[in-house]
């Protein structure tokens, strides 16, 4: 699409819109790598910060009919969102963890039923707080001034989720697309924009077939054991690793398809969406994308392999025939060897996550914004404006339990 296209903006009288992307990598490599270290220094705290940075500049870029998203989050509501939610884990953790383990040694003698409740009891938290992020970064985005939320019913989710993971479980995945439409059902239902409340339409049916490239890497499988039973090892090593290409594929095939298909079946009053995708695509993009930032990634952890060798002692390195290594750097300081390791650590994470953006997350983006269409436009000028909604938690217990961290 023509650079010149992207700042054109469609008249709202047409009855389809069309969604443009105007970001760029390079910028994006920037944000990511200089907010990444000023979260570094700052020990985690502006990490609130680079998250509400980097959401703008995705929403900016995002523009259907030329009209781009607007994000309004604020990083103090995420920061104290967090610390709530970190005083109700840490007396989940405290006292419930301590009541379980006692519960334990005194029927159990061991700690293994312990820490297994344990688990079992952060599992519905985990369900609750993805809800309670969605309904955070939608009731802070919004379009042409409106806001988008999502209404309150997180517990709702969980129980659905749990529900619906023991059924996928039980019938070893045949029930997988049901689970995904289910869920994305419950929470399109209870989505707004505006005025208007937004439906899922189709049945979890339409989705079954997704799970064929699932199906066909399961056969391939069970014929590659076959033939390795008949004794031709080679042949069936190259089945099992073309099964594995097969699931990897099958799994972004299934995220694709389904949320292709499900979009299209989304109603908002009169408006419609169309989504258009090749999954082989995205495969393509995540798979180079990946490839290219652990290659890069592999400098920087090969000289911190080597700092952690040299900080050993000399016997050591004698010991796994590494003697020669003793020389390298050899009249630095330990203290200042112990920095250059750190500083080399936090480097290789700065580095994957700047260019895992760049190339991973900034092309998924622009590829799914560009195949988006709205039909229906002409009737957008009849929504109003929702209230706004407090949302006080923020994405505390996404951010606590490290399920918030994706845009």
């Amino acid at each position: 699409m023509p650079a010149q296209a992207e700042d054109v903006t469609q008249d709202l009288r047409d009855d389809r819109l069309s969604t443009l992307f105007a970001g760029r990598r390079w910028p994006l490599f920037k944000l990511t790598f200089v907010t990444g270290v000023l979260t570094v220094l700052s020990l985690g705290f502006y990490r609130f910060w680079q998250k509400t940075r980097i959401r703008r500049w995705y929403w900016s870029a995002i523009r259907p009919g030329g009209h781009p998203l607007e994000y309004v989050g604020d990083p103090f509501e995420k920061l104290l969102g967090f610390l709530i939610a970190v005083v109700i884990l840490a007396f989940y953790i405290g006292v419930v963890n301590l009541g379980l383990m006692f519960a334990s040694f005194a029927v159990f003698q061991g700690n293994t039923a312990a820490y297994t409740l344990s688990f079992v009891g952060v599992i519905p938290i985990w369900f609750y707080a993805r809800y309670r992020a969605r309904r955070y970064v939608l009731a802070r985005t919004r379009w042409m001034g409106l806001r988008f939320g999502l209404a309150p019913g997180a517990w709702g989710y969980a129980i659905r989720a749990l529900w619906h993971w023991l059924l996928t479980l039980i019938t070893l995945g045949l029930l997988w697309p049901r689970m995904t439409f289910k869920l994305e059902k419950y929470r399109t239902d209870r989505t707004w924009f505006g005025d208007h409340s937004m439906e899922q339409g189709g049945s979890w049916f339409m989705l079954f077939w997704c799970i064929k490239w699932h199906l066909i890497a399961i056969g391939v499988l069970v014929v590659s054991t076959v033939v390795l039973g008949a004794g031709l090892t080679p042949l069936a090593v190259l089945g099992y690793v073309f099964a594995g290409l097969l699931v990897l594929y099958g799994a972004v095939y299934y995220r694709v398809e389904t949320r292709k298909r499900m979009a299209g079946a989304k109603r908002l009053g009169p408006l419609r969406l169309h989504l258009t995708i090749n999954p082989l695509r995205v495969f393509w993009i995540v798979l180079s994308g990946y490839a290219l930032a652990l290659l890069v990634s592999a400098v920087p952890t090969a000289f911190l392999g080597v700092l952690f060798l040299r900080l050993q002692s000399a016997e050591t390195l004698t010991e796994i025939g590494m003697a020669d290594l003793s020389q390298l750097f050899a009249g630095a300081d330990r203290w200042l060897l112990v920095g250059m390791t750190a500083m080399t650590y936090f480097a290789i994470f700065l580095i994957w996550s700047a260019l895992t953006q760049a190339w991973v997350t900034l092309p998924l983006t622009r590829l799914y914004a560009r195949g988006l269409r709205i039909e229906g436009a002409d009737t957008l000028p009849a929504i109003r404006q929702r209230p706004r909604d407090d949302h006080l938690e923020a994405e505390g217990f996404a951010e606590a339990l490290d399920v918030g961290a994706s845009l």
